[in-house]
């Protein structure tokens, strides 16, 4: 049997599909303008009120933080520079630089107290000196600094906020603090310790062995130099954590 061609609707059917097909480009292609026009009108309207709002973004802190959130809730990452893919720096220059002047003056203070801290410090007591290193005519608060904190990830150097017994830290140090560490650590931060710990109280108010005490505080001591020893305390041997302590400089 003599195998037939193809009809006239075969080709009606061909026509129809090129025609169907061109109006989807087309309407594609609109879609894309419409939404690059949008784009351009965002990103002026943006950088009008950056400019504009310059200086209450950098001295208000309240005012910034608000602002930060909204390009959070837009996509917009306010710590992304050019080689990520972000126009933070080149739309509103001086705010941008004023994120990474802090950071830059975060690792200054880490590294300078970490022979005492041992690279673990207060969340409040880095603020106070943040605020008297900059001459105190700016707020800083601790959401600038966990924001700041983010544009050192790139170092490797191990900055990172940690919360030990509910009272946030700056880790500046690659390394882990064990869980009985952060126990310890937090039982220097109460009130009525002062940053002073010792086996005792570690088994009296943890009700921990002595073994499992005297191995976290020399952890802590020998591994990890998050403490002082001071063994001419008249009340036994005593272990001191700096970065539990408030200084005056």
């Amino acid at each position: 049997m003599q195998r037939r061609g193809p009809g006239l609707a075969a080709f009606d059917r061909f026509d129809r599909h090129n025609q169907y097909a061109q109006l989807s480009n087309m309407l594609t292609a609109s879609h894309v303008a419409n939404l690059h026009s949008q784009l351009e009108i965002f990103r002026s309207q943006l950088s009008r009120f950056a400019i504009e709002h310059r200086q209450k973004i950098v001295k208000d802190p309240s005012f910034r933080h608000q602002f930060q959130r909204m390009c959070a809730d837009i996509g917009v990452d306010p710590l992304a520079g050019p080689r990520r893919g972000g126009w933070w720096s080149e739309v509103l220059g001086v705010v941008g630089d004023w994120q990474y002047e802090l950071g830059v003056q975060i690792v200054d203070i880490c590294v300078s107290t970490r022979e005492r801290n041992g690279g673990m410090i207060e969340m409040g007591e880095l603020v106070r000196l943040l605020t008297r290193l900059r001459g105190g005519g700016e707020e800083v608060t601790e959401e600038d600094v966990v924001r700041s904190i983010k544009t050192l990830t790139p170092l490797g150097a191990g900055y990172e906020v940690v919360e030990v017994s509910g009272i946030k830290m700056v880790r500046s140090v690659v390394k882990e603090l064990d869980s009985d560490g952060a126990v310890v650590l937090g039982l220097a931060q109460e009130a009525d310790v002062g940053g002073r710990v010792t086996e005792e109280s570690l088994v009296r108010r943890k009700g921990w062995e002595y073994g499992r005490a005297r191995a976290a505080l020399e952890n802590m001591l020998l591994r990890d130099g998050l403490c002082w020893v001071d063994e001419q305390d008249p009340q036994g041997r005593s272990f001191w954590i700096p970065s539990a302590l408030v200084w005056e400089e």
